[in-house]
């Protein structure tokens, strides 16, 4: 036997050894946050199926709450959100300031889309971003779409002045597609 294939059996044989005493790799946090209710990622339910309806309780902290929209701009522009949706006009990705939401406009759904990511180009933020800035940020986008925030900045990039969530704007099921009809289940 050679001493190069006893050098590369020993060194395969403590490689196989030092795999054997690995720690276990972390588990990944469960979709929408430890502890979160699921959010469905459509408005397709199955059959005997509802949609929720109540916004997730982990949204109550950031409606009405100016800081943590604030905090969203801030953190939207350091994430380079704008890449994609611009200033809320969409671009690449789909507008923020108007009212069709495709996975759902609530504060809690909008969230879900940050952290889970969607199919097509949003990408999953769960894990590198943590729970309460990906709450920040979803503060910050439903705020685009408020009338309140439209009126304050009387142009056309009303991302730039957001006005706080109130509770009342998430008060519906949260789907309006983008041809402005709202899916329901029978």
């Amino acid at each position: 036997m050679s001493s190069r294939f006893r050098i590369e059996a020993a060194l395969a044989a403590l490689l196989a050894l030092s795999a054997c005493h690995k720690p276990p790799a972390p588990q990944a946090e469960a979709p929408g946050g430890a502890g979160a209710p699921g959010v469905p990622v459509t408005a397709l339910i199955p059959a005997d199926g509802a949609l929720p309806g109540a916004p997730n309780p982990r949204a109550l902290p950031y409606y009405d709450n100016a800081d943590a929209v604030a905090q969203g701009m801030r953190l939207y522009k350091q994430f380079n959100c704008s890449g994609c949706h611009f200033n809320g006009g969409g671009g690449i990705g789909p507008a923020l300031m108007d009212d069709a939401w495709i996975y759902g406009g609530r504060l809690d759904q909008i969230y879900a889309t940050i952290y889970q990511g969607r199919p097509n180009g949003m990408p999953a933020w769960g894990g590198k971003i943590p729970d309460p800035q990906i709450w920040q940020i979803a503060a910050y986008v439903r705020s685009m779409s408020l009338p309140a925030t439209i009126a304050a900045n009387g142009g056309g990039t009303p991302s730039q002045h957001p006005a706080p969530v109130p509770r009342a704007a998430d008060a519906h099921d949260g789907w309006r597609l983008p041809d402005g009809t709202v899916e329901r289940t029978p």
